[in-house]
């Protein structure tokens, strides 16, 4: 079993980072001492669940986690400095800082290394994440020890419910559109005037018309989806928002 170590400080250790071209030795102090900070520590960069959940989702929702008082997040994993900082690249992941703990020992320390010399990959991080407080763990997440790689409980979303349980979810919203459409300027126009952010992707660009037709079953555009339904065009969207201020 992992031990969870909620009231106990992080362990002390030094992070080898690259800044610049140069390596710049980062402290354990220097991360957490009078901060209120997030771990999500994690098998690999460049895995699966890592790129397609795990760091996308805590990167959108760093705003939210922000106006509640986290002062960073941080997401750790046994990769060297190179690899972290062309992963965090690769990822366009702008709210969070990406550290290195190659040799393991930070994890070593929480008691959350483990080997995966099934996969190649030596010795890697369990799944887990944290809030520390001052240097001081608050709260832990760690993934059940399951075979594989567990995704349940160390996600942002499971974060935020702890931080800020009465937080409502960001909305997940992308507009399919085609260059020249003014139904689609007007769409888009809707959205930022509520100040909703969104996604939008592109005929020809990002898809074809034959994911429109498999996604909508239609042929105009915009085509607009909220968390997984789909809304219609610029005038359906319309009627939605004006749903939303009712509500």
């Amino acid at each position: 079993m992992f031990e969870n170590r909620e009231g106990q400080r992080v362990p002390e250790t030094t992070f080898r980072t690259r800044r610049d071209h140069e390596w710049v030795e980062v402290t354990t102090e220097e991360v957490f001492a009078g901060k209120t900070v997030i771990v999500f520590s994690l098998p690999g960069a460049f895995t699966p669940t890592c790129s397609s959940s795990h760091v996308p989702r805590f990167d959108q929702l760093a705003p939210i986690f922000n106006a509640h008082g986290v002062d960073e997040i941080v997401c750790l994993s046994v990769n060297d400095a190179f690899v972290m900082n062309e992963w965090k690249l690769s990822q366009k992941a702008k709210n969070i800082t990406f550290l290195p703990d190659g040799n393991g020992e930070f994890t070593r320390a929480m008691g959350m290394l483990v080997g995966k010399e099934n996969l190649g990959f030596g010795m890697r991080s369990w799944r887990y994440s944290m809030l520390v407080r001052d240097g001081v763990i608050e709260k832990m997440f760690v993934e059940p020890e399951e075979p594989d790689d567990p995704y349940h409980v160390s996600d942002a979303d499971t974060m935020l419910g702890y931080i800020a349980p009465q937080e409502p979810k960001p909305l997940d919203i992308t507009i399919l559109s085609r260059d020249g459409c003014q139904f689609c300027a007007r769409a888009k126009a809707l959205l930022h005037d509520a100040g909703i952010e969104f996604e939008e992707l592109v005929l020809n660009r990002d898809f074809t018309d034959r994911t429109l037709r498999a996604l909508a079953a239609a042929t105009s555009y915009p085509q607009v989806f909220v968390n997984g339904q789909s809304i219609g065009g610029a005038d359906d969207l319309e009627v939605w928002l004006n749903g939303r201020k009712a509500a």
